[in-house]
């Protein structure tokens, strides 16, 4: 694996492949930083491989902390849509040579062990009333 600064393999990647744009790369770094600290705050294990699984479910945990109600907007101007953009985007890192790999992992491991993004990041913020956007919302109900 080359040493590539995090920050130049971006730009490259980037170039490369611009359905994701570079802040998802720096929040897929940052949900990796979190998920290797929650496991280090529950196990004590420090470092070691983060399979795919493991880090989406970080990568959701991540999502829902920094940016609530917010997550699937921002995550969407980003490109990222379904596990399998986060899948896409760590094959794109590994290829650039910051991330690093494991014989078990695969693109597919991120479709097969991937979430809704909807039941994700807008069903637990879903009151269930209608929205004040919503087609007569701003009508008052008749009293017949």
């Amino acid at each position: 694996m080359q040493t590539t600064g995090f920050q130049e393999a971006v730009e490259a990647v980037s170039r490369d492949d611009k359905r994701y744009h570079p802040e998802a790369y720096a929040f897929l770094r940052d949900s990796l930083e979190a998920t290797l600290k929650r496991r280090k705050k529950a196990t004590k294990e420090v470092g070691g491989h983060v399979a795919a699984t493991e880090l989406l479910d970080g990568f959701r945990i991540h999502a829902l902390a920094e940016f609530g109600p917010m997550a699937m907007t921002v995550l969407d101007y980003w490109g990222v849509r379904c596990s399998e953009d986060v899948g896409h985007m760590v094959f794109n890192l590994v290829q650039a040579g910051v991330f690093g790999k494991t014989d078990e992992d695969s693109l597919e491991s991120f479709v097969t062990g991937g979430f809704d993004f909807r039941a994700a990041f807008v069903a637990p913020f879903h009151s269930g009333k209608i929205p004040l956007n919503a087609p007569g919302a701003d009508q008052v109900p008749s009293e017949e």
